[in-house]
């Protein structure tokens, strides 16, 4: 199934869709909604499903966004976008969708990525499937080590070694 995601600003909207191997497949930008809720999330909803009419199938929704949404209520609260905060978000976005929308703090989504895909990714090349050797790591802590042995075998009694 392809996957569509969200990231919703204080100043733009930014949407993504990546298939199963996760190849990016569409990626546009827009300028935040103005105006009022019912506004901004209609202009949420119409540009998830311009994404999906441009990839030709439904997909799952998660939307990214600056503070979090109340899982009992799905009230979204300390948002940017200050016309979303205290209003229902989650389930107006799924009754105009007409399917379940995951929401998660943008935060979170951007180490989540890192972890997977990015440069805390073990695979990644950049860490050549490796940890450092001792002499790789930082000089600070070996030079502690180094001054603490010497100063062993200089407190130890002459002739004891």
């Amino acid at each position: 199934m392809i996957r569509i995601g969200v990231d919703i600003g204080g100043t733009k909207i930014e949407i993504a869709a990546i298939d199963e191997s996760g190849a990016e497949l569409l990626r546009r930008r827009a300028p935040a909604p103005r105006g009022g809720y019912a506004e901004a999330i209609g202009a949420i909803a119409k540009f998830v499903l311009e994404a999906e009419r441009a990839v030709g199938a439904p997909c799952s929704v998660g939307i990214g966004t600056p503070g979090a949404v109340s899982r009992e209520s799905g009230v979204l609260k300390n948002a940017y976008a200050s016309v979303l905060n205290g209003m229902p978000l989650k389930p107006d976005l799924e009754r105009l969708l007409g399917r379940e929308v995951r929401f998660a703090n943008d935060a979170n989504c951007f180490a989540l990525s890192e972890a997977v895909d990015g440069a805390a990714n073990r695979r990644d090349p950049r860490h050549r499937g490796r940890r450092r050797s001792r002499r790789e790591r930082p000089r600070g802590r070996r030079r502690q080590l180094d001054r603490r042995r010497m100063g062993a075998q200089r407190a130890s009694p002459a002739g004891a070694g």
